[in-house]
């Protein structure tokens, strides 16, 4: 019977066993998260997500005390068009997060990072064009580009020395997002490297509306297999979003798919960066936990547990110290929503905002809970514990038991050690 560890993915000159871990942020997919992939052959993701506040918290740097210093002036203004990111600053987090990153690299596999192009930081282009160029200054081995069409991104950095030796891939939910990237993409004489596929289970922000589930991930991934048929072109594609097993995967890996993008159960790893007390909140939930909701200010659905904290905060917006979703002239939809609740209750305590959230905040204080719809089957993957817990798992056992796993099966940890082979 056939099983993951059967295939291989090759990407220039490199064979790699086709698992790739998705790139979760603020630092869920941690650095750790990402070498361990790497270290057992396949592709680890870090996230460049609110990256500044990622390199205060590992590196001491204080580049966010520093914002909020400069523009303390501004905290009780409801226009945030003064806020601005120093580029400087913000080159040398994503090359200390980068750098630090590669200089651990160990194993045959690679690191690749994670951009967001709805992360604005109050000017789309420049910003994104330091992010995308620090990265490769730091040496990362591949680019996703994800959370927008990313039309203009290449272009950005095609004057890079190094645009031509990184990888760079695009994560779609449909074909027509593709053909427009592509056409945007051949101009340059830059096509993708890989496509990643992210079908309506995936966690986090979707590519769907909130008709989502009248989508398959397989039917997606069939329909733009058959247009680079036809249109003679032969880029891997790579299916994610809900591929909870490694018969799951295999089941693409069979059909043709170069590799699949996993995440939800890499969440409960000692690696992920999640604390440890979330990682119970998700080993618990049941299905019913679980909700696509329109309260991310970028306008995407989002996935999550309806218990998140971050669900009816009406916390003052910090767009002095974060700020990373600020559009061009200082916007945010979270930011409407709550001056609409002040102007509604100016006496208030404790406001609620119920339909938007302070993405930024949350996220940095881990009480937004974004998580994939298969979340909820966590806890059969490891064992329940006396005091009622879950017991954490390493992701080097969850990376094995999608290579060798079959039949759906899920390998508990003291039934892999006892039966899986070790790696090379």
């Amino acid at each position: 019977m056939k099983c993951v560890d059967d295939f291989r993915w090759r990407i220039g000159k490199k064979e790699l066993v086709p698992i790739m871990t998705g790139g979760m942020g603020v630092d869920i997919s941690t650095a750790e998260l990402s070498l361990a992939a790497a270290r057992l052959g396949g592709i680890g993701h870090i996230s460049d997500a609110m990256v500044p506040t990622v390199s205060d918290r590992r590196f001491k740097t204080r580049f966010v005390r520093e914002k909020q210093k400069k523009y303390k002036y501004n905290v009780l203004n409801q226009d945030k068009s003064d806020v601005k990111f120093d580029l400087v600053q913000l080159a040398e987090a994503t090359k200390l997060h980068v750098g630090r990153t590669m200089e651990a690299q160990q194993g045959t596999g690679l690191i690749f990072i994670n951009c967001m192009e709805k992360l604005t930081m109050g000017s789309p282009r420049e910003t994104l064009r330091v992010r995308l160029s620090a990265a490769m200054d730091g040496g990362i081995d591949g680019i996703t580009l994800s959370a927008g069409l990313h039309l203009g991104s290449l272009a950005l950095v095609a004057d890079h020395q190094r645009f031509r030796d990184v990888k760079f891939g695009i994560i779609v939910s449909s074909l027509r997002a593709l053909v427009l990237f592509l056409h945007k993409s051949v101009r340059l004489n830059r096509l993708p490297d890989y496509i990643i596929v992210e079908g309506p289970l995936a966690g986090g922000h979707l590519g769907f509306g909130m008709d989502w589930m009248q989508y398959d991930l397989k039917t997606i991934v069939n329909e733009i297999h058959r247009y680079l048929s036809e249109k003679g072109l032969n880029i891997p594609l790579i299916p994610a979003g809900g591929i909870f097993t490694g018969t799951d995967a295999m089941e693409f890996l069979e059909a043709g798919a170069a590799a699949v993008q996993v995440a939800t159960r890499f969440t409960v790893t000692k690696e992920c960066g999640l604390p440890d007390k979330v990682k119970q909140e998700y080993l618990k939930a049941k299905e019913e936990d679980i909700e696509v909701n329109l309260t991310s200010p970028t306008g995407y659905p989002m996935r999550m547990l309806r218990n998140s904290p971050s669900i009816g905060a009406g916390i003052r917006p910090n767009c002095e110290a974060y700020g990373y979703l600020l559009d061009g002239s200082g916007h945010c939809a979270y930011i409407d929503a709550y001056n609409r609740e002040l102007d509604k209750h100016p006496d208030s305590d404790a406001l609620s905002v119920s339909d938007k959230t302070c993405l930024c905040t949350h996220m940095r204080n881990y009480d937004c809970w974004t998580c994939g719809h298969h979340t909820y089957r966590l806890k059969d993957s490891t064992h329940r514990l006396p005091d009622g817990s879950y017991q954490i798992l390493d992701a080097a056992h969850v990376f094995r038991d999608y290579l060798y796993s079959v039949d759906h099966q899920i390998m508990l940890p003291d039934r892999y050690r006892q039966t899986m082979p070790p790696l090379d």
